[in-house]
């Protein structure tokens, strides 16, 4: 498998995720939304930061059940109720990112919306993965 991160250079620079990502592969891995729920099923934290932590912990755990890593991370969607504050803390959203998956990023995108399904969650995230059979 690999996974082959592009970023031409007639677009804006790509800081925090890849423009595109090429996938080669032989097992494909779709991982629901996590939120900032822990194993009890409440929301941990009041902040994003805390509750994006929580929910990229999630989300690699599901992959990792499925035998992959945060390097086979072909693209994750980021929803939040606040783009807001997203921006605010995106230096140190970054940092828990390259804590929990290092410095290959997937293609991303953020989406804003008006709530999540659990009322007091913030974030969630959601993904494909791309793994060798």
């Amino acid at each position: 498998m690999t996974l082959e991160r592009l970023n031409p250079e007639r677009l804006a620079p790509a800081t925090g995720f890849s423009h595109a990502v090429v996938a080669t592969g032989s097992r494909l891995v779709f991982l629901a939304g996590q939120t900032a729920l822990d194993a009890r099923g409440r929301i941990v934290g009041e902040d994003l930061p805390t509750q994006f932590d929580q929910a990229l912990g999630n989300l690699l755990a599901a992959l990792e059940h499925a035998g992959g890593h945060p390097d086979d991370l072909a693209r994750v969607t980021v929803y939040t109720t606040d783009v807001d504050a997203y921006r605010r803390h995106a230096r140190e959203l970054g940092r828990i990112w390259r804590d929990h998956a290092g410095r290959d990023y997937p293609a991303m995108a953020l989406i804003g919306v008006v709530r999540l399904w659990d009322e007091t969650a913030l974030v969630e995230l959601d993904g494909v993965a791309v793994l060798q059979e």
